[in-house]
């Protein structure tokens, strides 16, 4: 596929996305996977998790401590990179690997009780930090699949918005 680039394309590209952040009369339309409350909650989940890291014996810093630090790096780097999608089943997609490193977290915390490397009530807590996480990104990924099946059904501003975001130039 090729582009051509013109001042005319440049500037409508520009004029539609300052459309789409200016929208709802002022009302910022766009938010950032920063502003997703998802992505603070998972967040500090995350660096609970690295706390935890922290704590381990010596011997589990490259294993144990590795996956317990990938894994809570891959829950909020899908987040972020899901986000700057411009397609929702890519957005689900990356939201799934979350939802997936999330419950990798959750077996990791049953590995440091059965160890005892943290108490069961450290591990309670932790774990129902967790399962708000889980909740966030179920609602979220409902939120994801329902904008996804209303873009394909409607010939409204959304789809608009899809095929104008397709027509981007390459980055």
């Amino acid at each position: 596929m090729s582009y051509k680039v013109t001042k005319d394309r440049i500037a409508k590209r520009e004029n539609a996305a300052t459309a789409q952040v200016h929208a709802d009369d002022g009302k910022r339309g766009f938010q950032t996977f920063e502003d997703l409350e998802v992505y603070k909650v998972a967040r500090e989940f995350r660096k609970a998790m690295y706390a935890v890291n922290r704590r381990l014996p010596d011997f589990e810093k490259y294993e144990l401590g590795s996956q317990i630090r990938r894994a809570s790096a891959s829950l909020t780097n899908n987040m972020a990179e899901g986000h700057g999608r411009f397609h929702y089943p890519d957005q689900i997609r990356f939201f799934l690997h979350s939802r997936g490193s999330l419950e990798e977290l959750v077996d990791d915390l049953n590995i440091c009780l059965d160890e005892r490397y943290l108490s069961s009530e450290e591990v309670a807590k932790l774990k129902k930090q967790a399962r708000g996480v889980l909740i966030l990104i179920n609602g979220y990924l409902r939120y994801l699949r329902s904008r996804s099946s209303s873009v394909r059904e409607s010939d409204g501003a959304d789809s608009n918005l899809i095929d104008e975001l397709d027509n981007l130039l390459p980055l």
